[in-house]
């Protein structure tokens, strides 16, 4: 570690700046330069590792988080740095090596817990996938924490349980579908979510309500984050059902008679821009699906909002498939039972997607198209346009 008083410190601090500026290649340049002078600092090589990812070069950063390590084995976040890297570009056995090397180092380091067990699940380690999972309640703002006693299994027979809210559109969704599990296994349950999922999740058959900036209800005998479901209920492979869970509300489906589409194929080409993955998960524009058209698809463009998610399921009913990048309309269409396709990134792959397969254990109607190389969207709207045909 180097400090105020060594004479590279200006420039440490300097680089420092135009990395968080975002002013990447002249943060590489700095990066270098301070290097050239003192190779010894691991702070810089794994900073310099930071800026190589975000320019998109990652065997370059996993290199220089590599190098980090080499000069401080202690050195607890190039580990977790150099574990981030190697997930991102898929080498599972690498990347769970560099977490758990965090972890001996630093033990309650909580996002590596987290990264860990991404790759626990994604590998199919259900069980010690769902323990580490819970790290992410150690992260402040991921998941609140209500002054209520919280379910652990406990029987649920004649008792109360309310379930709360956590993480994005998609995680809600693809987690709601525990709600009338937990209500066959005799609880009241009371599902929180976000207003734009409420009237969908009202056809779940529990009570649902709105999470608003002040949320009464009567409390409960337990509750739990939503995200804690699978792990507390023994989730496995042998255990998901993929069937569909949510309908379409009638009045929705009211609404749009008339309105919506009939027949053709929804796209979705872009994600939330803010979200981390978003660079490598969404297309470059839609230009890239043009093949499609070529093929025959009536391509129709589900891109922006139309109301609230009853309103997309209600869209979404009329149509015949939907394609979408990793985004919440993936686990709209499976959770409906809705035939759709999913365009998957080759790098920074999401952990419920699982590993070399086609198709996903929580949703039968969905098929995956995986890039066989970062970047490569072109091979995975050419296999789309050839199933299509066939």
């Amino acid at each position: 570690m180097i400090g105020p008083a060594d004479e590279t410190w200006a420039g440490f601090e300097a680089a420092v700046r135009l990395q968080v500026a975002g002013r990447l290649d002249e943060a590489e340049a700095a990066w270098r330069s301070l290097l050239a002078r003192a190779p010894e600092i691991a702070e810089a090589h794994t900073n310099l590792g930071g800026v190589l990812k975000s320019l998109g070069r990652v065997a370059e950063a996993a290199e220089a988080h590599r190098q980090a390590v080499r000069l401080n084995p202690r050195f607890a976040q190039a580990w977790f740095n150099l574990g981030v890297v190697e997930a991102w570009r898929r080498r599972w056995a690498e990347a769970e090596a560099a977490f758990r090397r965090t972890l001996a180092i630093e033990p309650q380091h909580s996002y590596a817990r987290l990264q860990l067990a991404y790759v626990l699940l994604l590998t199919g380690r259900f069980q010690a996938g769902w323990a580490a999972y819970e790290a992410r309640r150690e992260i402040p703002g991921r998941v609140d924490r209500l002054d209520l006693p919280e379910w652990r299994g406990e029987p649920l027979a004649g008792k109360s349980l309310a379930v709360w809210p956590e993480q994005g559109f998609g995680d809600q969704i693809q987690f709601a579908r525990y709600a009338p599990r937990l209500k066959a296994m005799g609880a009241r349950v009371r599902l929180i979510c976000q207003r734009p999922l409420l009237r969908l999740f009202q056809t779940l058959g529990v009570e649902a309500q709105a999470r608003e900036a002040t949320t009464s209800f009567e409390r409960p005998d337990y509750w739990i984050p939503i995200g804690s479901l699978p792990g507390r209920l023994g989730e496995d492979f042998a255990s998901i059902d993929g069937a569909p869970y949510l309908l379409v509300p009638d009045q929705a489906r009211a609404a749009w008679v008339g309105r919506a589409p009939g027949g053709g194929v929804g796209v979705v080409w872009r994600g939330n821009p803010d979200h981390p993955n978003d660079r490598a998960r969404s297309l470059p524009s839609p230009e890239v699906l043009a093949p499609l058209r070529e093929a025959g698809m009536a391509l129709i463009d589900l891109q922006d909002p139309r109301g609230d998610f009853a309103d997309t399921a209600a869209i979404l009913e009329g149509l015949d498939l939907v394609i979408t990048v990793d985004t919440s309309m993936a686990h709209l269409a499976g959770a409906l039972g809705k035939p759709c396709w999913v365009m998957l990134a080759y790098e920074g792959q999401d952990w419920r997607w699982f590993e070399g397969r086609d198709d996903s254990p929580w949703y039968r109607s969905v098929r995956l198209f995986r890039q066989p190389a970062a970047g490569d969207w072109a091979s995975v709207v050419a296999a789309m346009a050839q199933a299509w045909r066939a």
